[in-house]
């Protein structure tokens, strides 16, 4: 009796080793930059509904492409979210990426989805201001060159945000010559050239510098919303929009339900989450909480491809190490 009980043990101990493992490899994994509570809000959302788990790799675009670039002769990742457009233009044409397009991307603009790609949600880049800074606010990017600003202004690295890079492609598209006039004047000013985006803002945050130009804007918005003494200022002259790609790679062992996360994403009830996060939802028929693209001045940032991104981050780079 006693060898029948163990070997009925033993089995149950089997069939529940076994039932971990197949859930564990049915589980989809989405590497994501960005905010992790809204990761962690899409997963759980999808979980319910789908009874899959998600596991999560959070990080930068840069860690997180870093990833994606070691493991290419065991790729782990299913569904890759970017911060960074080019992310998804060069996975594209580097063959990476499976064709998919949802149903409920129907309600997503054409310029902010492809065959294999489409937008998460949307940020912008804009002038992000402590009201308690004792300086007087900036309306436009060349406010930042005055004297009440000398020594006070902060902005992200373009070697290490793409969207920062953008900013200086858009302005220059904009602007011409007097764009890089305007970095000269904010280089003279003593503008410090941070890490990426969060490095960037918080001095500002903290009240040891006034601004910082061109911040990713919807961190600082979830900053005011706690409290912080921040505003958001989009220049009337123009900024850029920073769309967050989402992909579903190709070497996906799990591709129907990489492509059901897609379609919960971009569902209403994702996209709600999306707005929770203060980013723009990529649906045009789903509500925000902060500024959308018909209110902004948007500028152009395509032109010569990776050649001239690389052109005008040395430009700059040449530039602030004077």
């Amino acid at each position: 009796m006693k060898s029948i009980m163990t070997f009925k043990k033993g089995a149950a101990l089997a069939m529940m080793l076994s039932a971990t493992m197949i859930s564990s490899a049915h589980a989809l994994t989405v590497y994501t930059a960005g905010p992790g509570t809204l990761a962690k809000g899409l997963a759980s959302g999808y979980e319910k509904k789908t009874g899959v788990k998600v596991n999560i790799f959070q990080a930068t675009t840069g860690k997180v492409m870093a990833r994606l670039e070691a493991e290419q002769a065991n790729p782990q990742a299913d569904v890759l979210i970017s911060a960074s457009w080019d992310t998804a233009e060069d996975l594209h044409a580097r063959g990476w990426l499976l064709a998919y397009q949802s149903a409920n991307a129907d309600k997503v603009p054409a310029n902010l989805k492809s065959a294999d790609y489409v937008a998460q949600g949307i940020s912008a880049l804009g002038i992000v201001w402590n009201s308690k800074s004792g300086t007087p606010e900036p309306k436009e990017w060349r406010d930042l060159t005055e004297a009440a600003f000398k020594d006070k202004v902060t902005t992200p690295d373009p070697a290490l945000s793409g969207a920062s890079l953008d900013l200086l492609i858009g302005l220059q598209n904009g602007m011409g010559d007097k764009a890089w006039a305007l970095f000269d004047a904010l280089k003279k000013n003593g503008m410090v050239v941070s890490g990426p985006n969060a490095q960037a803002v918080t001095p500002v945050m903290q009240g040891a510098k006034a601004a910082v130009f061109g911040a990713v804007d919807y961190v600082s918005y979830g900053n005011i919303s706690q409290g912080e003494s921040l505003k958001v200022i989009f220049p009337a002259s123009g900024t850029v929009i920073a769309p967050r790609p989402m992909m579903i790679l190709k070497t996906t062992q799990h591709a129907d339900d990489a492509k059901a996360f897609v379609d919960y994403v971009l569902s209403p009830e994702g996209q709600a989450m999306v707005a929770d996060a203060w980013l723009m939802p990529a649906r045009s028929d789903v509500p925000a909480k902060r500024p959308l693209l018909n209110e902004l001045k948007v500028l152009p940032t395509s032109g010569d491809g990776s050649s001239e991104r690389r052109a005008v981050l040395a430009r700059f780079n040449t530039l602030f190490a004077q």
